[in-house]
């Protein structure tokens, strides 16, 4: 934890915040072992980061100085993640890996290699997804949550929504065998698409390649998701 993220509940008057949570108090005393009067980076989800004072720590509530957050978020990768839905423990760790990198939009797609069962899972939860993205925002010194939408039906994904999200954006389907390789330093937004374990069925590579999509690869080597998302966006920007 590089950041003690602060959500707008934990902040009174512009002065104070709070935090009452588990989690974050047994952080500042194992990890920070923190002590009163201690300077920590501090963040309101949403806003602003800085330094701030530590003022109070017991065993029910550590009390902060924020007056003085007067520092932007880090800004974001221009890119709209499309990402084949992965199994649920994999799922975790590319949340928090692309939070951590600043992905700010995520799809998660239904394929047809996408496992039924991973939809029933927990890890979809609005609070465990939320808690993933902490967890990356945290690890990055970042304020601002990613946006995470569900497309249960392929089809309908192609059809109705890539439409809009390809306007004003250069789309690029990740795939083993594609023409073209992964460009470098993109000065323009995107919309990144990557298959699951096993990668997209031929249908939909065309399905993706006539709606505007540019079919792009790393090289030879077969990568695991949470690998070829990270490697792909740090070649891209």
């Amino acid at each position: 934890m590089n950041l003690i993220l602060l959500s707008p509940e934990d902040v009174e008057n512009h002065r104070l915040a709070r935090v009452r949570d588990p989690r974050r108090l047994a952080h500042l005393r194992e990890v920070h072992r923190a002590r009163p009067g201690d300077t920590l980076t501090l963040g309101i989800a949403g806003g602003a980061l800085g330094r701030g004072e530590l003022l109070s720590l017991d065993d029910d509530e550590a009390c902060f100085d924020v007056s003085a957050l007067d520092q932007p978020a880090p800004p974001s990768l221009p890119v709209h993640l499309v990402l084949a839905l992965p199994r649920p423990r994999m799922l975790a760790r590319s949340l928090e890996h692309v939070t951590a990198l600043g992905v700010k939009q995520i799809t998660l797609l239904n394929t047809r290699r996408v496992e039924k069962s991973y939809w029933q899972s927990p890890e979809l939860d609005d609070e465990k997804i939320h808690r993933h993205l902490v967890l990356g925002l945290e690890q990055a010194r970042d304020t601002r949550l990613p946006e995470v939408t569900l497309a249960k039906g392929f089809r309908p994904f192609v059809e109705d929504r890539l439409p809009g999200l390809l306007a004003g954006r250069r789309g690029l389907v990740a795939h083993p065998g594609m023409p073209d390789d992964c460009p470098r330093g993109l000065d323009e937004p995107a919309v990144l698409l990557v298959g699951p374990e096993g990668g997209f069925i031929p249908w939909e590579v065309e399905r993706l390649l006539e709606a505007g999509c540019q079919g792009i690869h790393l090289g030879p080597r077969i990568l695991r998701v949470e690998t070829a998302v990270t490697a792909l966006l740090a070649r891209l920007f």
